[in-house]
């Protein structure tokens, strides 16, 4: 059996394989509401044999979401159509995640294809919050400061976003401390410049993500996964390092968090990253390796066998695939013919199978 393919026990959670659909924001919500789109685009790489699909990153407040048409879980109204999906997606084979997420000092904007522009507050946007009051780029908002109060209003809307999550159904919750969103613009020392408890040492810029865990984890059961995305590397002198994100999975694996998700980049604009593929695998090998965390390997993996290398060579113990998954939903399917292995197809699409 291909590697690809073996399954894997998080937990309580058997995954059939080891393919992620990896959270890809859709910018189609009115109000934070999941629609007919979701329902497709998720449910359908569900068919397409994916172990365990994502949501986009989504909202834990109105004023987190990155744009004003993102999906969002800040009120019970959102959850009767997400539990529709997650039935669909569960019915169909696969697991149901959702990324909860807090877009911090990059939010208030238009969706990529409109340019990406800031959203003014008479237009429909909101003002901004960081944990200090740097602005992301020239062209985007100054952030406000967030006070201790208002970080403590934060962490509770995870945990509250974590409870719905588990209402609708749900059984992963990756939290999002990636691509120069909030959690990230407390971890890295480019965009935290801090004085107080959540500041300025390693403990300290940590200590933001820390009580999130601990509030998600206080509420989400024992039995399923928690899972943590994360900037491995800032790219750039003076930023977040790989030395610091193996030193936090051997803090974080001990509060809770079962696989350590190894992105990188996006605190900071106009950053030279060398992508080509795996470009980002050793941040996920040397995770593991040094921390003896399960970890997702991601970026520009978008080959079958690519893909099984770099889980047979030890590196990562699941895939995260993004614009390959866009470009085939059905990219579990050919990935098992292509490495001779026979897997189950939906039974509506079993005449396509046969030759």
């Amino acid at each position: 059996m291909p590697k690809l393919f073996e399954p894997l026990k998080i937990r309580g959670i058997e995954f059939k394989n080891r393919l992620v659909v990896s959270p890809m924001c859709q910018y189609s919500s009115t109000d934070g509401f999941a629609n007919d789109w979701h329902f497709v685009h998720l449910g359908s790489r569900a068919v397409g044999g994916s172990a365990l699909v994502f949501t986009e990153a989504t909202a834990v407040s109105p004023e987190g979401r990155i744009s004003p048409h993102d999906l969002g879980i800040w009120k019970e109204a959102h959850l009767p159509m997400l539990q529709k999906i997650v039935g669909f997606i569960h019915d169909n084979g696969a697991i149901a995640g959702m990324q909860l997420a807090h877009a911090g000092r990059k939010a208030s904007k238009t969706e990529p294809w409109n340019d990406d522009k800031l959203v003014p507050i008479n237009e429909g946007g909101w003002k901004t919050v960081a944990p200090s009051a740097i602005a992301f780029s020239d062209a985007s908002d100054l952030p406000h400061e967030l006070t201790k109060e208002e970080i403590q209003k934060i962490i509770a809307d995870f945990r509250s976003a974590a409870q719905r999550v588990l209402k609708a159904g749900f059984k992963v919750i990756e939290i999002h401390g990636a691509h120069g969103y909030l959690i990230n613009e407390f971890l890295s020392p480019l965009s935290n410049k801090r004085t107080d408890e959540y500041g300025g040492s390693f403990e300290n810029r940590i200590r933001f993500l820390l009580e999130i865990i601990a509030a998600v984890r206080s509420v989400w059961p024992e039995d399923l996964p928690l899972f943590l995305r994360i900037s491995a590397t800032d790219w750039t002198e003076g930023g977040w390092t790989i030395e610091d994100s193996v030193k936090l999975a051997n803090v974080v694996k001990d509060k809770g968090v079962d696989l350590m998700d190894c992105s990188s980049g996006g605190v900071i604009p106009g950053v030279k990253i060398p992508a080509a593929p795996n470009y980002q695998v050793p941040f996920a090998e040397a995770v593991r390796s040094r921390s003896g965390m399960l970890t997702g390997a991601v970026g520009i993996i978008v080959k079958p066998d690519q893909a099984e290398a770099i889980l047979a060579e030890g590196k990562a113990d699941m895939i995260f695939m993004a614009r390959e998954m866009l470009r085939d939903p059905y990219f579990p399917l050919r990935a098992a013919k292509e490495l001779g292995y026979d897997i189950k197809w939906p039974v509506q699409y079993e005449r396509a199978k046969r030759k």
